[in-house]
């Protein structure tokens, strides 16, 4: 497995993470999650290779970092542990942000939700310090902290040793410059992928201009780039893939074009060997800027087919006809 440097914050993490957010179950998922075979999965992709875990208190209200906690015990020195913070549930600090799996979440970067957020994440994952510690959304009104006030939280929390690196996550180009400009930001986390390329003309330009890493998600596109999810395949109405706005290629007619895109991919997963979720993590950890993407996983099994997307070495000439491939593609109709 290959690793990458989080920006200058001196940490090597593997370039292929293990996003936690569907370890964290619920409704929003369809079928929900079975935590032992969640922790086995955890410590299958320790095994192969995989020593970024990222995850958040609202994966599940806490449940995805008590899973997490559970699964690295013992293994703690193993792990490049990633949490965040912002996203609040206790009471009404903050901003109304969504009602999400029947609890109103509020978005708050405010220094007393984030030291109390710290605290519980240190106490579900077992741990005494963390080494990824990332906003999970920015601040917005009426309750909108200063970036100036939630980095100087931060970097308090890393003075005092709590938090090894300080992270972003789903921030617009500005904010990302205004986060950099009131402390050391080693990472940026946001939505990225061969059918979602928009951030190749404002984040990564950004991210690359001031070294900062990237933790790409959904660039399995929730599962669609596997080559797993068929025409026959149906979500119900409260699942995110159900989800037209969120996500356009599931609906069906988008759907059949993504198919026959992955069909066209066989050459290429033939030649290395791999499967259609493996190159297209391969092609992710390829592109210009991208130095880490986070893959979910219900299963051990997953856990280490995503593993190997960090070892296929792609040559220009496969990212060439991968790069026409999708070109080809279009926008979502």
């Amino acid at each position: 497995m290959k690793t990458r440097k989080l920006g200058e914050s001196g940490i090597e993490a593997s370039v292929i993470g293990l996003g936690a957010w569907v370890l964290g179950g619920g409704s929003v998922w369809g079928a929900d999650t079975d935590d032992g075979e969640s922790i086995r999965a955890i410590q299958a992709a320790l095994d192969a290779g995989i020593n970024l875990i990222d995850t958040a208190p609202a994966y599940g209200f806490g449940r995805s970092e008590e899973v997490v906690g559970k699964a690295i015990r013992g293994r703690r020195d193993q792990v490049v542990l990633a949490t965040k913070c912002g996203l609040w549930w206790d009471d009404t600090r903050g901003s109304y942000f969504c009602e999400f799996d029947g609890k109103p979440l509020y978005r708050s970067l405010r220094p007393d939700t984030i030291r109390i957020e710290l605290e519980n994440s240190l106490r579900r994952l077992g741990t005494d310090h963390i080494d990824l510690y990332q906003t999970h959304w920015p601040a917005t009104p009426p309750d909108q902290t200063p970036i100036a006030e939630t980095m100087a939280c931060l970097t308090g929390l890393q003075q005092q040793g709590k938090i090894r690196a300080i992270g972003v996550c789903n921030v617009s180009p500005d904010e990302l410059r205004d986060n950099c400009a009131h402390g050391a930001v080693a990472t940026n986390q946001f939505r990225y992928g061969m059918l979602f390329r928009g951030p190749e003309k404002d984040l990564l330009p950004v991210c690359r201009e001031r070294n900062v890493a990237t933790l790409t998600y959904m660039s399995l596109e929730q599962g669609l780039l596997t080559g797993k999810v068929g025409m026959d395949r149906t979500f119900s109405a409260g699942e995110f893939r159900s989800n037209e706005a969120w996500n356009p290629w599931y609906k069906p007619e988008n759907r059949r074009r993504v198919l026959d895109l992955l069909a066209a991919f066989g050459p290429l997963t033939q030649k290395h060997a791999c499967s259609l979720s493996q190159l297209v993590l391969a092609w992710t950890v390829a592109q210009p800027g991208v130095t880490h993407a986070l893959a979910g996983c219900r299963t051990a099994q997953q856990a280490k087919e995503n593993a190997r997307g960090g070892e296929i070495p792609l040559d220009a000439a496969d990212l060439a006809e991968m790069e026409r491939l999708i070109t080809g593609l279009g926008a979502p109709a």
